[in-house]
């Protein structure tokens, strides 16, 4: 609640905290962990087409590690991915139209989950691919993101398994979405 509450007093029109800062709180529980999973960063996303410049992430880092210092913020614009990211190597991505947009392109369906504090202090939940996955402990591959051996380095790399082996993997699927 204290990140939420930081992330809001950024005073974005458009922002959540997403990836796996949600998908690990839910999957803790769903393993019934006794203790949570250490997060490498806090993931707090936002769309703003009108400023793309990477200086503006790190202003906002710079702001949310002063409100709230132990925490490691990682701070992007989703309508700048397209400047940086390939969807593949060599196949350019095209630009997200709306922080939706943007979080339905994560790795996994599960992981495309972000959360914000409105100005009521209601959780809001973004759940472009749906909340099934997260809540029911399925890992399945987001095509709209990577390819399927993409996504297979992934789950070596992020050890899902070894740290929630609950969690039932579905086979990862190839797709091409149209140009």
């Amino acid at each position: 609640m204290a990140a939420l509450g930081a992330g809001r007093a950024l005073g974005l029109s458009s922002w959540a905290i997403g990836a796996g800062a949600i998908r690990s709180l839910v999957w803790d529980r769903l393993c019934r962990h006794a203790q949570p999973t250490p997060l490498p960063d806090i993931d707090l996303v936002y769309f703003d087409p009108t400023d793309l410049r990477p200086e503006r992430e790190r202003q906002l880092e710079g702001r949310l590690r002063a409100a709230l210092p132990g925490l490691n913020w990682e701070v992007c614009n989703q309508a700048a991915v397209h400047l940086w990211g390939e969807r593949e190597p060599g196949q350019p991505m095209t630009p997200w139209q709306s922080l939706a947009d943007g979080v339905a392109s994560w790795p996994e369906t599960a992981t495309a989950v972000a959360a914000w504090l409105d100005e009521e202090d209601r959780v809001r939940i973004l759940a472009p691919c749906g909340l099934e996955d997260l809540m029911n402990g399925v890992l399945r591959h987001n095509p709209r993101h990577c390819s399927a051996a993409v996504f297979e380095r992934r789950l070596a790399d992020k050890r899902f398994l070894q740290r929630w082996p609950a969690l039932r993997l579905l086979p990862a699927r190839d797709y091409t979405p149209p140009r």
